[in-house]
């Protein structure tokens, strides 16, 4: 009897020694709450465990199901630092709480580059930034890369300080963006960094979304083809490896003494994994329901060439984030992707078209700050500003003009064509001169170099070769290239009157 009670009194000790109270990594030391709205808290524990939060005066409790509990606080002030701390057969103390305002940064390379990234050429000004990056109520949780066909629970990450050093390692846009808002609303900050680069928009929208829809379930079939493909694929492209090298080095040879280009080294076929949702299963289901006062978003590129479908593909994208988290239509910032030589127009019009399909929706212009040879334009800085004056006029409410000129309109008269815009601002600008950008079509619908002038808050737009304007375009190049601003010095997004 006696070995009896010891064992079971060891089975106790052990028992409690593997306690499984467990929070979400989201909610560990140095974390930011939202203010201003509730708050969920969540994690794990044993089945029928009673799990408690004290936190700031407030005492809610609840009992474990299947092994998961979530509770709710009220809402919250902003202010800090806090301590809570969660109860159940053990118990977990979190320090240096902070409450201000939490945003999601999430998208693919131009937001997933820190601020000390090199490649493919560094920030602009970063150590300078860095330097002064002393921030300490700025806070990032990055949620590494991570795809997966089913859905994960928890990113198991956690919370970093802003400082000097620190910084280097923070989403450059989000940070910048982060800054300024600091400065101006004097609250803390939390940034929810989860990007991925060179990823499409498919990849961050629930599966059911895609299949949902006619005209982007392909994109869920194409990924089950793909994933089918590959395994045959990479058996196929080991067994070849010997001679397709052999052949390399073959070709290295005579490309050398022939003074051409070296061909590039084969590479094995490329893994499709985390298409159709696997990057909303694995880098934002994690941060679900966690509470946000909404999202900063720098996509597009890799959706460049499908700009018809990302009309409909981004729109979906959103709503669908928005549905799962379950917190009204928070609003979602957006960077309209910048100029190069390898990004159609379609995807910036795609972009611009979503704020009439899409409420509460804001983009960053980026017209002015493109690089013909690099798709990931250095100087973030302004990026960050545009979409701090975005999250300004959405998230709260200030009547400031957060944008530049939008196209809303024309009107045919005589032999010019008379366009009306939004967020003109104080007036329409051009900007170093005459305004140039714009083209103008006949009946043929051949597209010539239009003269453009300002009118009062109207661009009035003609070529003397066409008696009989139809349609007339802004900006609708590879490029971007044009001058119309509104006073505030904020550009105007390309368009074109004949939206296919």
């Amino acid at each position: 009897m006696k070995k009896n009670l010891v064992s079971v009194l060891m089975l106790f000790i052990v028992s409690k020694g593997f306690a499984t109270l467990k929070p979400n990594s989201l909610f560990s030391d140095n974390m930011v709450l939202q203010r201003g709205v509730t708050v969920p808290v969540w994690g794990t524990a044993n089945d029928g465990e009673n799990v408690s939060i004290d936190f700031d005066g407030q005492k809610v409790s609840t009992v474990a199901k299947e092994g998961k509990w979530l509770l709710k606080l009220k809402p919250l002030k902003a202010g800090g630092p806090f301590k809570m701390t969660i109860a159940g057969e053990n118990t977990i103390t979190i320090q240096n709480i902070l409450v201000g305002e939490v945003w999601v940064c999430s998208g693919q390379s131009n937001m997933e580059m820190t601020l000390s990234s090199a490649w493919p050429a560094p920030i602009l000004n970063w150590k300078e930034e860095a330097s002064q990056a002393n921030y300490p109520e700025i806070r990032q949780y990055h949620v590494a890369r991570n795809a997966s066909d089913t859905l994960v629970f928890d990113a198991k990450s956690n919370w970093v300080l802003c400082d000097s050093s620190s910084v280097k390692n923070f989403t450059a846009v989000g940070y910048f963006f982060a800054r300024d808002l600091y400065k101006h609303l004097k609250v803390p900050i939390g940034m929810l960094f989860t990007s991925w680069g060179g990823t499409p928009a498919e990849n961050w929208t629930t599966r059911a979304t895609l299949e949902a829809n006619p005209e982007l379930k392909t994109l869920a079939e194409g990924y089950d083809k793909a994933k089918l493909n590959f395994t045959e694929a990479l058996a196929k492209y080991k067994n070849q490896l010997p001679e397709l090298l052999a052949k390399w080095a073959a070709d290295t040879t005579s490309a050398s003494l022939a003074h051409k280009p070296i061909p590039s080294k084969p590479t094995p076929p490329r893994n499709p994994a985390g298409g159709a949702g696997g990057l909303y299963n694995g880098m934002i289901n994690p941060l679900i329901p966690y509470a946000i006062k909404g999202v900063i978003w720098y996509q597009g590129e890799s959706n460049s060439g499908r700009g018809k479908q990302y009309q409909t593909l981004f729109p979906a994208m959103i709503n669908d984030w928005r549905e799962h988290w379950n917190q009204d239509n928070f609003p979602f910032l957006f960077v309209q992707v910048a100029p190069f030589k390898g990004a159609d127009p379609q995807i910036r019009e795609a972009q611009f078209l979503t704020l009439s399909k899409v409420p509460n929706a804001g983009m960053a212009v980026t017209t002015d700050y493109g690089d013909s040879l690099n798709i990931h334009p250095t100087n973030k800085q302004p990026v960050g500003n545009r979409l701090f004056l975005a999250a300004r006029a959405l998230a709260y409410k200030e009547k400031i003009t957060y944008s530049g000129p939008l196209y809303k309109s024309f009107e045919v008269k005589g032999n010019t064509v008379e366009l009306s815009f939004d967020h003109v601002g104080k007036g329409l600008l051009a900007k170093d001169g005459d305004l140039f950008g714009f083209t103008i079509a006949g009946e043929d619908n051949k597209f010539v170099t239009a003269n453009a002038v300002i009118k009062g808050n109207k661009v009035i737009v003609s070529n003397s070769t066409i008696t009989k304007p139809v349609a007339v375009q802004f900006g609708f190049t590879n490029m971007a290239r044009g001058n119309l601003y509104n006073q505030e010095g904020l550009p105007a997004s390309p368009f074109r009157t004949d939206v296919k």
